[in-house]
């Protein structure tokens, strides 16, 4: 009796895990001393995915291994790598386990662009091989008992977990063989066998009769849900698999009720009720009569038959020359009770006990995200400080230079180059005077055009892709069945168009710089001569020394002085605010452990307050001094302006040099956006050429996925017969004529080659199915099975809503045997 059943694997097609892989770790960590290590875990990562999915695998424990160690490393990287249709997309293609194709087509399958299918399906490999080691085991000791439950318990709760998880990890409609329905019932049956592996065990250790009929019963529950769940399920019964799975089904819980009323029927003898034993008995031999009759193809009972025979002849002839007890009937039995021992296993990653992840180090993509958020709102703190600071100074600069200050107080001789502007043009010309400036304006252009290039090279392979996806979508319709190009790409058209609008703010930015350099031009230059031709240039005015050293210049020179030291003061602040560092990844990384998910606006909001909440603080304070000092500047100024003589020619000197120190202070502003501004376009190059490379990338899998698409439904048209030409092909042999199809030379030819002639197939299987399913460009034809002489037909499906034929029914005063819906 020992049938049992085992799954067939999954087979993949090969993926190339490196570039991909690569080429994010490579832009994500680009100066990062971990990179190295990153890049050699993808190979090893690659070369797992080779060992457990590249090669057939042995029916042994070491194979197993290899299978959840790689499941378990694809738990460990889908949080830390941004796998997705429109970020890293890899495209797995894997068949149908079950679907072994059809003369004119291949198997079935499926190619999606998501790590989640990837790990349903290698979990399936793990359920179904779990299975085949299981059914391989030697069932003779305790070892081989311990380790088929063991493994079937595995399977079970793996194709429970495929079950509960498939639709949200898929976002889409599965193959059949990962489909709900399917991996539901595959469950049940798994369950039920570990149930029956309980009760051998428990048969072999001799225990009590009336804990051998509860696993027996409890067995026997398992296998008529998971019989009325292959049964009722509309396409289940479709698959070849289950057409030979559904009499080992039936006939297992036929056998496993029979066990338990064996069992039970000891109990009721050793209670003195001999009438209940032989009813029990009895009930027991019809079922393994059911089974001999109709499923013996499938499972021997000839054993179990013999031995209940000869119980229920002992039984009988006991009674009816001793006991004399009334038989009951079977409806009038008493239930016999259940004890489960068995339930499908957890699937809780790590599922192998040898597992290490290969980027233990690398942190989870949430984790990466926040830190990019953070780093964004980090920024913008310092950003506003600095801005806020650099501001102020300008402000101060501008109200100096309207006031011509210093220099109106270091001109007092009115012939010579005042002190401050001296040191103003001699800063100007170290920093490479007009033909730096020049130059830098010069070289925008150039850098605003490669970025442009970069960005509409980037958008134009979206537009191509996506224009090839939408006329194939028309051509095939509804089975053009992937997500549409412009579904998918409307995040990097979203990122496409934020560039865009980048790249048109900082030409209007470029050209204030160009209006303001064109405005300050004449006099930069002037800063730029030598010293006796700046001087020559300054207009003469009257000598003002009866100034020098009165109250009113040392209170100005006193307050100029303090507005040096409050500039200073920011400057030494600025550069204490750009060296502030913390790391919030543990931060991150703790949150996510204890909550599940990271709330990084409050996170990162409350340590930006503290890291930088003081310097907030000193800033305002240094605007409120600089407020301040510039009133009583102002002030003063006005009494120094009062107390000089005013004259046309000290006005015009006044007015040139507060032209000079102005001129120098848009000289340093200009030169320094004109910096920051080539620096930005170099960052923008560096930026667009990833998001250059993310819509290569993406495009390049959705063509690989086009073309595997493609494919799939060319060949299913192909198959269809649609707009092929056909030739019509009659074989006369012994039982009837059969008339098929064919679309080519090579179909025809591969018919030719098949001797005319009817192998014996289980019965009730049909390969062609022209009863139950019409194929395209086919007359329908009844299918006549072939039967042996006296020997019964195979069952068909029965009728929705009807038991299975010839399945034993229960008593009707028991409790309904299958659950209700």
């Amino acid at each position: 009796m020992a049938t049992f059943i085992s799954v067939p694997l999954k087979k993949s097609s090969e993926v190339d895990l490196v570039k991909p892989l690569s080429k994010f770790v490579t832009s994500t960590y680009p100066a990062s001393e971990d990179q190295g290590e990153y890049l050699r875990a993808v190979e090893e990562l690659n070369k797992l995915r080779k060992s457990a999915l590249g090669r057939p695998l042995d029916k042994h424990e070491s194979s197993l291994e290899i299978l959840l160690r790689y499941y378990d490393q694809l738990c460990a990287v889908e949080p830390k790598f941004p796998f997705s249709e429109n970020q890293l997309c890899l495209t797995f293609t894997w068949k149908d386990a079950f679907d072994k194709g059809s003369l004119f087509g291949g198997s079935v399958k499926l190619a999606l662009a998501s790590l989640g299918y990837e790990k349903t399906c290698v979990l399936f490999n793990v359920a179904a091989l779990a299975s085949q080691i299981a059914s391989e085991q030697n069932l003779d000791n305790d070892e081989g008992l311990k380790t088929s439950a063991k493994y079937y318990q595995l399977a079970s709760g793996a194709f429970g977990h495929i079950k509960d998880t498939v639709l949200s990890a898929l976002n889409r409609e599965p193959t059949m063989d990962i489909s709900p329905e399917t991996v539901g019932t595959l469950s049940l049956i798994m369950l039920a066998q570990a149930q029956e592996v309980f009760f051998l065990k428990a048969t072999s250790d001799k225990m009590k009769d009336a804990v051998i009929a509860k696993l027996a019963n409890q067995a026997a529950d398992f296998y008529g849900d998971a019989f009325k769940q292959c049964q009722y399920k509309d396409n289940l019964p479709k698959y070849f698999y289950f057409q030979e799975v559904l009499p080992v089904l039936a006939a297992k819980h036929c056998i496993m009720q029979a066990n338990a009323e064996l069992h039970q029927s000891v109990l009721a003898k050793q209670k003195k009720r001999f009438g209940e034993e032989i009813a029990r008995l009895q009930h027991a031999a019809e079922l393994v009569k059911t089974v001999a009759s109709r499923y013996d193809e499938y499972v021997s009972v000839k054993d179990l038959t013999d031995k209940i025979n000869r119980c229920l002849t002992a039984a009988k002839k006991d009674n009816d020359f001793i006991y004399h007890d009334r038989v009951p009937e079977v409806k009038d039995l008493e239930h016999i009770g259940k004890a489960a021992l068995v339930k499908p296993t957890a699937i809780t990653p790590p599922l192998s006990q040898k597992f290490s992840d290969l980027f233990e180090k690398m942190v989870p993509m949430a984790v990466q995200q926040s830190m990019s958020i953070y780093s964004q709102r980090k920024a913008e703190t310092v950003n506003r400080l600095v801005g806020t600071m650099r501001e102020a100074t300008n402000l101060c600069n501008g109200v100096l230079a309207s006031l011509n200050l210093p220099a109106a107080l270091e001109d007092l001789s009115g012939d010579s180059i005042p002190q401050s502007i001296a040191e103003k043009a001699r800063n100007v010309v170290q920093h490479g005077g007009l033909q730096s400036i020049e130059q830098l304006i010069k070289d925008l252009p150039e850098l605003l055009t490669r970025n442009r290039e970069i960005l509409d090279e980037s958008l134009k392979m979206l537009d191509d892709e996506e224009t090839t996806d939408n006329e194939l979508r028309t051509k095939f319709s509804q089975r053009w069945s992937r997500t549409p190009s412009g579904d998918l790409y409307k995040p990097l058209r979203t990122e496409g168009a934020n560039f865009r609008n980048i790249l048109d703010k900082a030409v209007q930015a470029d050209q204030v710089v160009r209006d303001r350099y064109s405005t300050h031009c004449a006099m930069i230059a002037l800063l730029c001569k030598p010293e006796n031709e700046l001087n020559a240039a300054i207009p003469s005015a009257n000598p003002t020394k009866t100034l020098q050293g009165s109250e009113v210049v040392n209170v100005l020179r006193s307050l100029l002085a303090q507005l040096e030291e409050v500039k200073k003061e920011r400057e030494t602040m600025e550069g204490e605010i750009k060296a502030v560092t913390f790391d919030m990844s543990i931060t991150f990384l703790t949150a996510l452990a204890q909550d599940g998910a990271i709330n990084e606006e409050q996170l990162s909001l409350g340590q930006l307050d503290q890291l930088y909440g003081s310097y907030n603080q000193r800033v305002q304070a240094s605007l409120r001094t600089q407020e301040e000092l510039l009133g009583k500047v102002q002030t003063s100024h006005q009494e120094f302006s009062s107390l000089k003589q005013s004259n046309a020619d000290s006005n015009q000197r006044e007015e040139v040099l507060k032209k000079l120190a102005s001129a120098h202070d848009s000289y340093m502003e200009i030169s320094n956006n004109l910096r920051e501004g080539t620096k930005f376009y170099n960052d923008l190059t560096e930026i667009l050429l990833k998001f250059q490379n993310k819509c290569s990338d993406i495009v390049f899998a959705r063509k690989t996925e086009r073309d595997e698409l493609l494919k799939y439904v060319s060949a299913r048209s192909f198959q269809a017969g649609e707009g092929v030409s056909c030739f019509t092909i009659t074989f006369k042999c012994s039982l009837q004529p059969l008339t098929l199809k064919c679309f080519d030379y090579t179909s025809l030819s591969r018919l030719l080659s098949f001797p005319c002639r009817y192998y014996q197939m289980p019965m009730g299987y049909n390969p062609y199915a022209y009863g139950q399913y019409n194929m395209p460009n086919m007359p329908n034809m009844p299918y006549m099975p072939y039967q042996t002489p006296g020997q019964g037909g195979y069952p068909g499906t029965a009728p929705a809503g009807q038991p299975y034929p010839g399945y034993p029914q229960q008593p009707p005063q028991q409790q309904p045997y299958y659950p209700q819906q």
